[in-house]
């Protein structure tokens, strides 16, 4: 539970939100939180192995320290245990008929490796949501698989009641706001966007009118009516039924709106009009007039609805570029949470476009790495073999934190990993349901398993580039002499100068 200095509450377990929220003022872990934001802005995932790879790292240089050995000597040793760790990951790549090109095809098996993402942080919901997540991507991922994937194209809806399981996708936008008009749904739209108000063209500069009678005052409003009359008319009978607006529509704007039978949409952010553009195909113009056949845009339905006590207006469009998941949940908190593990699968999504590489989970990549890695020091002549050696007990970590997190003794699961591991290099720490062969009935196990049969993958990016960052924030640390930190001022805060201007 995080509580930032705008007072704001977090509850979470993503890492990433976390060092976000928190007042870091210790430079070392300035470092180190710097490496976590790294990864994720390059991945977007894995940013809490980051902290915990390098933390370790530390923790365990520190007795090397003690032993008499300088930091330039273990630095050398990490990074020779690096490269050696980023020889040997390829190779324990799980063969699986997945590329690029087929990943449609394959959508349990991608569904499988968001999972993986999501059960970090709402273990339970992860099938679930696995499917939602994958179901969403690949809707916006267009045909070819292989075309750059943005992230931004699938959207996040967060509506508070209900519960989780109530969420859902639907391919377009869903905002949250009414429509402006009396017309609710309109089914094969043909959209106009503008980003100006719909209302009478106002001049730049100001002018004044002399009226000297009644019948010119009637007379002038007439020419104001028929003016946004004939604009509405004209749109109309270009075949558009939908007016998506960016800035007021007013009053008599809506009257007609509602006589020509158009539904008006405003919206008040230019990002979103910029998206409803996208999703539905249109050109944003910057002035009221008839577009051309090109500038309309196209739609599937579009409608207002109600989830929970929440109106929203749907753009559901087949063949839409965006995607919208719509989340339930009965806090605030748990939707930010929901928000962050989505997130974070459709990151892992993203890695899989440009990468299908696929590796163990459960921590049996690290058991793998751990003996290979002790042997490759036993085969170095130098004093940089104990840094080796060290750098290949790092990774006991990893399962040693899910084993304790599951409330498993970690020993006993190590052990049985090294043991395994001579047989089976797909053998990891496993939680989760298995079918008993006597009672008939599912029984939640935490032990070692074939993470391969259970299809439990982690991504070659995402371990690539943590162990990258966290091994480079390590010895960082471990090559600086001094700490030298500029002390605070002691005395009382400088006045606030209210309205102080640099002029004056």
């Amino acid at each position: 539970m995080v509580i930032n200095h705008i007072e704001k509450l977090f509850v979470t377990n993503d890492a990433a939100s976390i060092l976000r929220e928190i007042d870091v003022v210790h430079p070392a872990a300035k470092i180190l939180m710097l490496a976590s934001d790294m990864q994720e802005k390059e991945i977007g995932d894995g940013t809490n192995y980051v902290i915990l790879f390098a933390a370790k790292l530390l923790e365990n240089a520190e007795s090397l320290l003690r032993m008499g050995l300088s930091p330039s000597e273990i630095v050398d040793g990490f990074n020779l245990a690096l490269k050696k760790t980023l020889e040997l990951l390829p190779t324990f790549e799980i063969k699986l008929n997945l590329s690029k090109e087929n990943l449609r095809d394959n959508k349990e098996t991608v569904s499988k490796i968001l999972q993986t993402a999501i059960g970090s942080k709402l273990f339970g919901y992860h099938e679930f949501l696995g499917d939602l997540v994958t179901q969403a991507c690949l809707t916006v991922s267009g045909t070819e698989a292989t075309s750059a994937f943005n992230v931004d194209n699938v959207r996040i809806c967060k509506i508070l009641g209900g519960g989780l399981l109530q969420s859902t996708m639907i391919p377009g936008m869903v905002l949250k706001r009414e429509v402006e008009s009396e017309i609710s749904k309109v089914n094969q739209a043909r959209i106009a966007v503008f980003s100006c108000p719909i209302d009478i063209q106002v001049t730049e500069t100001k002018g004044t009118v002399l009226l000297k009678s009644a019948d010119e005052l009637l007379a002038f409003s007439k020419d104001e009516e028929a003016s946004i009359e004939s604009q509405i008319k004209a749109l109309a009978e270009a075949g558009i039924n939908v007016i998506v607006s960016g800035g007021k529509v007013s009053e008599m704007a809506l009257h007609f709106l509602n006589k020509y039978k158009i539904m008006a949409v405003r919206l008040m952010s230019k990002f979103d009009l910029r998206r409803v553009a996208k999703t539905i195909d249109a050109v944003v113009l910057p002035k009221i007039r008839v577009p051309t056949h090109e500038e309309i845009g196209a739609c599937d339905s579009i409608y207002i609805d109600e989830i929970g006590d929440t109106h929203v207006v749907v753009f559901k469009h087949a063949k839409s570029l965006l995607a919208t998941i719509i989340l339930r949940g009965s806090t605030d908190q748990l939707l930010d949470d929901c928000e962050r593990a989505v997130d974070d699968a459709v990151n892992n999504f993203k890695a899989l476009t440009r990468d299908t590489t696929l590796l163990p989970g459960g921590g049996a990549t690290e058991i793998e790495l751990a003996s290979k890695l002790s042997e490759y020091a036993r085969t170095c002549p130098g004093i940089e073999q104990y840094a080796i050696q060290r750098y290949a007990e790092t990774f006991e970590c990893i399962p040693k934190v899910l084993a304790e997190n599951s409330g498993v003794k970690s020993t006993e699961i190590l052990a049985k990993l090294y043991v395994g591991h001579r047989d089976n290099p797909n053998l990891g720490f496993l939680i989760g349901q298995v079918q008993s062969s006597s009672t008939q009935s599912n029984d939640i196990v935490y032990d070692t398993n074939d993470v391969k049969e259970h299809e439990l993958y982690d991504l070659f990016l995402t371990k690539k580039w943590a162990i990258l960052f966290a091994t480079k924030a390590a010895a960082t640390v471990l090559s600086v002499d001094e700490i030298i930190c500029a002390k605070p001022a002691g005395g009382p805060k400088p006045k606030e100068n209210k309205g102080w201007d640099n002029d004056d």
